[in-house]
């Protein structure tokens, strides 16, 4: 599609949306970039003022403050960074008017040269996309990966050439304005409730995910947890091939895990072994439906089982994701700051033995805390609570069944919460951040946060 002389109006000043006006105004079009922050507000972020200095050197213009409606006025394209909901005034206007409302992830499926792998789901999504580049990595020249996961995926759909491949990494806050976006593979790992707030019920949740196969056709391919009803029930809808994935189930046909613990991939009546569960370099049972899924994709991208099986031993994991700090008078210390949901957190409770030391709270969700909880009785031997949620988080321990005495609380710093696990705990004990909520009472993000915990910890 073209845009020379088009007049392009990108809203939401983050790496999204830097990315698209740039972008816009390379192929042509005028250009102007909105964020409804105040410019001395948003330009207090260094990174971002870099960012606007360079879009105005460009000859993009970037207005700041109120988004009134004569910003549209004489508009032929709207792009929305994920962090601006469909329903603001400004972009319910345009719509009325007939103006085209697109994602910088639609146009990254658009110029793309080489195929797209797309990943989504509630959890496990960022562990799934690294693991599927790091495959993707061993069969293609070049690789790039995308999306969700902090790089633009406009930006690297310019970079990759046709003989590669491209991983994404895709939330629902991308899909929300996304209508024909065209993933070769696409990956559902599971749908529990999040984001409600955003988008006002779980079943809309739950749309905007499937908006991620919408577009595809009968020569695609869609990649379903077998093991969670949500995405199950998906196959319903897919207009492309279904391949099952399940850590639970031997399935006849998909990626499973067989009885002696192999991991298999079984399509067109062959089977494909892999490695055992247990030779994988990620620990949990939710990192085993994570290799399933990256491994059912890159089969179908074209990349062999010899050439997964060194990469599925090796890889180690991702930052903020159970991710390992250091052993310190016979504790082990764990970064979980990217559980930034009861979902998330249970499946990195699950990933230990028990007798944990449990850091959680924070920016709260308000989603439902009873079976988090019935797993933090039976699992944790301390639980110390931080942020906006501890009040709740406290309450609702108190009627699983924990012990007032089992219960502290660290108000706002990462410091007191660290240190009380150090008294705390002893060995076999482990100490893990796993917040079950989002960061923004106390951090800027969750990754702000880990690397906060990290630094407190290896300075003890």
């Amino acid at each position: 599609m073209s845009y020379q002389n088009q007049s392009a109006l990108v809203i939401g000043a983050g790496i999204s949306g830097f990315a698209a006006a740039k972008y816009l105004a390379a192929a042509g079009a005028r250009v102007t970039l909105s964020d409804a922050k105040e410019e001395a507000d948003a330009e207090k972020d260094a990174v971002t003022q870099k960012h606007i200095e360079a879009l105005r050197t460009q000859g993009i213009s970037c207005v700041f403050g109120a988004q009134r409606e004569e910003l549209i006025e004489g508009t032929d394209l709207i792009v929305l960074s994920p962090a601006v909901p469909e329903r603001i005034p400004l972009v319910q206007a345009a719509r009325a008017r007939g103006i085209r409302v697109t994602t910088e992830v639609e146009l990254a499926g658009e110029i793309a040269h080489a195929p797209i792998y797309a990943v989504t789901g509630t959890n496990g999504k960022t562990t799934t996309t690294t693991l599927l580049g790091e495959l993707l990595c061993a069969h293609f020249p070049a690789v790039g990966i995308g999306g969700n996961i902090g790089v633009p995926l406009i930006d690297v759909a310019q970079e990759i050439p046709a003989d590669g491949a491209i991983a994404a990494e895709i939330s629902s806050y991308q899909m929300e304005a996304t209508t024909h976006f065209h993933p070769a593979v696409a990956a559902e790992l599971n749908v529990t409730p999040d984001h409600i707030v955003r988008h006002g019920s779980m079943e809309v949740y739950q749309a905007m995910k499937e908006k991620l196969f919408a577009a595809q056709t009968a020569e695609d391919f869609l990649v379903l947890n077998c093991d969670d009803p949500h995405t199950r029930g998906m196959a319903e809808r897919a207009r492309g091939k279904v391949c099952f994935f399940s850590r639970r189930e031997e399935l006849a046909e998909g990626a499973a895990v067989r009885a002696d613990g192999m991991i298999v991939i079984r399509w067109d009546g062959e089977e494909h072994v892999l490695i055992s569960a247990r030779e994988l370099g990620i620990p949990g049972g939710h990192n085993v439906e994570n290799a399933l899924a990256a491994a059912a994709v890159a089969f179908f991208a074209g990349v062999t089982p010899a050439e997964m099986r060194p990469v599925l031993r090796a890889f180690k994991g991702v930052e903020h994701r159970i991710e390992f700090v250091r052993t310190l008078d016979g504790v082990s210390y764990y970064n979980d700051s990217k559980a930034t949901n009861t979902d998330s957190a249970i499946k990195a409770l699950e990933a230990f033995d028990g007798h944990m030391i449990l850091i959680a709270g924070g920016d709260d969700k308000l989603t439902d805390l009873t079976e988090f909880m019935e797993l933090v009785h039976a699992r944790v031997d301390e639980l110390i609570l931080v942020g906006d949620a501890a009040e709740r988080f406290g309450a609702a321990a108190l009627d699983a069944g924990i012990a007032p005495e089992h219960i502290h609380r660290a108000g706002y710093l990462m410091e007191k919460a660290v240190q009380t696990a150090r008294e705390l705990a002893a060995p076999p004990q482990t100490v893990l951040l796993s917040p079950a909520c989002a960061s923004f009472d106390m951090y800027g993000g969750y990754e702000e946060r880990g690397r906060d915990f990290k630094r407190i910890v290896n300075e003890l």
